[in-house]
């Protein structure tokens, strides 16, 4: 298996600072796997909730994760901060799939890279939807 090189920050579109928590940090003095995870739900939901394409309550439609994967370069520990960088890799007709770059502080190279797939459902029937023009507008904005 061919390793894959940590990406520079230039590869993403948009960014979003996290800082860490003391309880990130699990027994190895690291930040835990997976909270890798949810510093990628965190930079995609609240890009969409400041684009004005996504109302955590209210919106009719949601993307549902139906693929992640992370690869791990160098640790993250508290207090670091976390630039999480984002960008769209493939805009289908209900599917994206986000790309995520996350940054140690002011580090070049990703400590940790991946994505996700959400497709978007309707709230109610949990049927997929086509990405409403909103939301496919401000995914084309990063779109890579």
């Amino acid at each position: 298996m061919t390793r894959t090189t940590a990406e520079s920050r230039n590869a993403y579109r948009h960014f979003r600072a996290i800082p860490t928590r003391w309880a990130d940090n699990d027994v190895y003095g690291h930040v835990n796997n997976v909270v890798y995870y949810s510093y990628f739900d965190t930079v995609v939901n609240q890009y969409l909730v400041e684009q004005g394409a996504l109302n955590i309550e209210k919106s009719t439609v949601i993307g549902l994760v139906v693929e992640t994967q992370c690869q791990y370069f160098s640790p993250i520990t508290f207090p670091d901060i976390v630039h999480a960088g984002l960008r769209v890799a493939k805009l289908g007709n209900s599917s994206v799939r986000y790309e995520i770059g996350l940054f140690r502080n002011e580090d070049s190279a990703a400590s940790a890279q991946g994505h996700f797939v959400h497709v978007y459902v309707d709230r109610t029937s949990r049927r997929s939807i086509a990405v409403p023009p909103d939301m496919r507008a401000a995914l084309e904005k990063i779109l890579a």
